[in-house]
């Protein structure tokens, strides 16, 4: 099946493909308003997370009870990930962004209001949105720099800041609250984000972007399902992100208590060890997104994908054996770099293999396997947790790479991602 992939939506044409990739700081400014719109989707579920306790006092509820309702931003953006994943490439990037804009500041103004309900809304509404939010700009940055290793660049630089962002919001956020309180923080995305979706539609409207979506060849919603299943490697790195984010996502929940358990540090050192996990995943991924992306890369991505799968398996295996606290910390960076690997190595490939027609449902059902991966991660680290104690989640989390390794050979079979505009095989 075949695809023209000459009608995309504003970016360069295919044959862009082998132009010299620009510079951080010149995309960087290219692609401020999506950046920008990356870093405030993480927010809301930052302040519920960072005052989970005043939030539930003020609410009249426990703090179980309340993390609880975080559950229901997962399994909403893991439903309307998936059911809108064909849908998102049939309108324009920037109304997408806008859309899930809107429904994060309302979001973020319900959740203000403290009530136990209204929260309930605010974390399925969050969810949603950012289930939209993030595979739009994802695909809206690749479009703005064509189908090649450009694209691929722009995509990892969203994700980038992103993790940058997972990094320093709590902190960022910290300092304004001491003067507005959470429910502050919660006005201030809201206002935020009503101002970047009015520069969403603004850009929209300025480029003609809705004649351009009404323009080129449409498939139908299965259609779009059947398309992207038949570009050669895109399932098996859909299952990467899936199972990469379960071990990590499961990894990152039990670390608190392994590093108190084993080495019996208090909260306020395990920042630290937090602050290392964070800056390695950024580094990381940023470096990497460069690498992959490069005019003449030294190594291919999909060697470089199934190198940090190897890396993710050697660290997270031997980190819960590791008695010695320097060897642990040397581990817990190495285990956050090696997923960085991954997950830019991941997003490059669906972006270069799938083209402006096919991309913006290939990061959809990424996400929303990924949203998944998190639940998973969790239940089978617990399982294994209370079967076999840490050696038990050293298994449960070493088979998951182990399988995620035997999809990386399945990326390698497929061959070099190849320039869209040969459309999918």
């Amino acid at each position: 099946m075949s695809v023209d992939a000459t009608k995309d939506t504003g970016g360069p044409s295919p044959d862009a493909a082998d132009e010299a990739v620009p510079g951080d700081l010149r995309m960087a400014r290219a692609l401020w308003p999506v950046l920008l719109a990356s870093a405030v989707g993480l927010l809301p579920f930052t302040v519920f997370s960072t005052y989970l306790v005043p939030i539930a006092d003020e609410a009249g509820s426990g703090v179980a009870a309340m993390g609880g309702l975080r559950g229901l931003g997962g399994l909403a953006a893991l439903l309307v990930g998936t059911a809108l994943a064909p849908l998102i490439d049939r309108v324009p990037r920037e109304w997408a962004a806008a859309g899930a804009l809107t429904a994060l500041a309302a979001a973020a103004a319900l959740g203000a209001a403290g009530d136990f309900a209204l929260l309930a809304v605010f974390c399925l509404l969050v969810g949603a949105g950012t289930s939209v939010l993030n595979p739009a700009l994802t695909a809206a940055a690749a479009d703005r720099f064509g189908a090649g290793r450009a694209a691929g660049r722009a995509a990892t630089l969203v994700t980038a800041v992103q993790s940058m962002t997972a990094m320093l919001a709590a902190p960022v956020i910290a300092l304004p609250a001491l003067f507005w309180g959470w429910q502050g923080d919660l006005w201030g995305v809201t206002a935020v984000s009503l101002l970047l979706a009015v520069v969403f539609v603004g850009r929209s409207r300025k480029k003609g972007a809705v004649r351009e979506a009404g323009s080129g060849q449409r498939l139908g919603y299965v259609a779009s399902f059947r398309a992207l299943g038949a570009v050669r490697g895109v399932v098996p790195l859909l299952v990467i992100a899936l199972l990469r984010t379960a071990v990590f996502m499961g990894y990152l929940s039990y670390l608190a208590a392994f590093y108190e358990e084993r080495f019996e540090l208090s909260a306020g050192l395990f920042t630290f060890v937090w602050t290392l996990s964070g800056a390695s995943f950024f580094v990381s991924n940023l470096l990497t997104g460069r690498l992959t992306n490069a005019d003449r890369p030294r190594v291919g991505t999909e060697r470089l994908l199934a190198l940090g799968l190897l890396a993710a398996l050697v660290s997270v295996v031997g980190f819960y054996f590791t008695h010695w606290l320097p060897l642990a910390l040397a581990l817990t960076a190495l285990h956050a770099a090696s997923h960085a690997v991954v997950a830019a190595c991941v997003v490059s490939l669906i972006v270069r293999r799938c083209g402006p027609e096919l991309r913006g449902a290939a990061l959809s059902v990424n996400a929303a396997g990924m949203s998944l991966g998190v639940f998973v991660g969790a239940a089978l680290g617990g399982a294994g947790l209370g079967i076999a104690g840490y050696p038990g989640v050293a298994a449960v989390f070493g088979t998951l790479v182990v399988l995620a390794g035997g999809a990386a050979a399945l990326v390698l079979r497929a061959g070099p991602a190849r320039p869209w505009a040969a459309g999918p095989s």
